[in-house]
């Protein structure tokens, strides 16, 4: 062996031991702040528990107020979004999922397959605040980006290779026309040329982190795309971006949060379907697809929340009319809205209304009845959850969060 090859063999294995001991050092700093972020100020040290804990999510309904007939409500009560409420030493079993799967189980769980992790090894940049202000942008901390210098001004339709490219995780293109200019979302119709053009590669959502297999695919599609444009590119080490990817999914993992409030009758009694989506759509929501109904919102067009069988079996228009459930299932997805804490309490009232029309009540998962004590409590957890993603700079309903927190 040459003393070439001991010192490259020697100057790999420093390598090897500095990116290990810098990845510990990021995940201990990470670690401390995420759990400050969750931790709950009325309980001192104690942090909400994460996904491996055994706490059950709470899907919590309230016993009315009103006689039957009431229209459910979509908006919480002037005052209520942010009035402070004794929580009276009430611990809901609020759980933080791996992941917010579409169909809801027969005892009204969340399924789901994405492992939550308490570790964390690096928190996203600040520059997201003016990738999301600014949206569609590329965001280099999401997403691994690889940016292409042709020799001459391209149109998109050179891209069509990579612009069609299915490779399992979202990809995006953008193109500028020169340095410096602002960047441009890239579609088959764009038309124009373009002096620069980014690639750019989600990292991770509720699929998992993109492999270093993907990775390397992703590359080899740039490169063959540079080498018929032609264009000079400069890909990254897929190693890294894969160890990036796992870090950036554990994070979303610790966050990933959906809260259930479920409205049920009795064990001898149903509601008939016809009259359930009566009284949805009376309240304002819209039967869609993968079987539920959704309350959108007119302005945005965003789903705020949304109403699921407690059975298994998917809502749709055919088995409304001919069958019955004992209960349905209010969902709110965390991440994906802004102003969590406001959408929990509109859904709440809602869910209160529908059950006081339905002569039902509100429950955990073991049929518990809960009182406003114990929704309360929740909606402390839905503000922490908000509070604890805005402190890995993941704004809850921005570009990002729902990027993060789809597939």
């Amino acid at each position: 062996m040459t003393s070439l090859q001991l010192g490259l063999f020697a100057g790999g294995a420093v390598l090897v031991v500095a990116v290990i001991v810098y990845n510990w050092l990021q995940e201990r700093r990470v670690r401390r702040r995420i759990e400050a972020a969750f931790r709950n100020p009325a309980d001192g040290d104690r942090s909400v528990q994460d996904s491996s804990a055994a706490a059950e999510r709470v899907e919590p309904t309230l016993p009315s107020g009103r006689g039957p007939g009431a229209v459910p409500e979509n908006a919480p009560r002037a005052g209520d979004a942010e009035d402070y409420v004794d929580d009276g030493g009430y611990e809901p079993p609020l759980e933080i999922h791996a992941r917010i799967a579409s169909d809801i189980a027969a005892d009204g769980t969340v399924a789901g397959s994405r492992s939550a992790e308490t570790e964390t090894s690096t928190l996203l940049g600040a520059r997201s605040s003016v990738a999301e202000r600014n949206s569609p942008l590329p965001d280099p901390d999401i997403e691994c980006i690889v940016t292409l210098q042709p020799v001459r001004p391209v149109q998109a339709g050179a891209l069509a290779a990579g612009l069609h490219a299915r490779l399992g995780m979202p990809l995006r293109w953008f193109g500028r026309r020169g340095a410096g200019l602002p960047w441009q979302s890239l579609k088959s119709e764009t038309v124009g040329e373009f002096a620069e053009v980014a690639a750019c590669l989600l990292l991770a959502n509720r699929a998992g982190a993109a492999s270093r297999a993907l990775l390397e695919t992703y590359f080899r599609v740039v490169a063959e795309l540079a080498s018929a444009l032609p264009a000079a590119f400069n890909a990254p080490d897929a190693a890294a971006e894969a160890a990036r990817a796992e870090a950036l999914d554990r994070i979303c993992a610790d966050l990933d949060v959906q809260v259930g409030l479920t409205v049920l009758k009795t064990a001898t009694s149903t509601i008939p379907g016809t009259r359930l989506r009566g009284i949805a759509e009376a309240s304002g929501f819209k039967l869609a697809e993968g079987g539920r109904f959704d309350w959108v919102q007119e302005e945005t067009g965003a789903v705020l929340y949304s109403l699921q069988n407690y059975r298994s079996e998917p809502f749709t228009a055919d088995t409304l009319r001919v069958s019955s459930t004992p209960g349905a299932v209010f969902l709110l997805d965390v991440p994906r809205v802004t102003e969590p804490v406001r959408v929990y309490d509109q859904m709440k009232m809602a869910a209160k209304r529908m059950a006081q029309t339905l002569d039902a009540t509100l429950v955990d998962d073991n049929r518990r009845t809960l009182d406003d004590a114990a929704l309360n409590a929740i909606r402390e957890q839905v503000r922490n959850t908000a509070a604890a993603l805005r402190e890995v700079n993941i704004e809850p309903g921005s570009p990002r969060a729902l990027a993060l927190f789809g597939g």
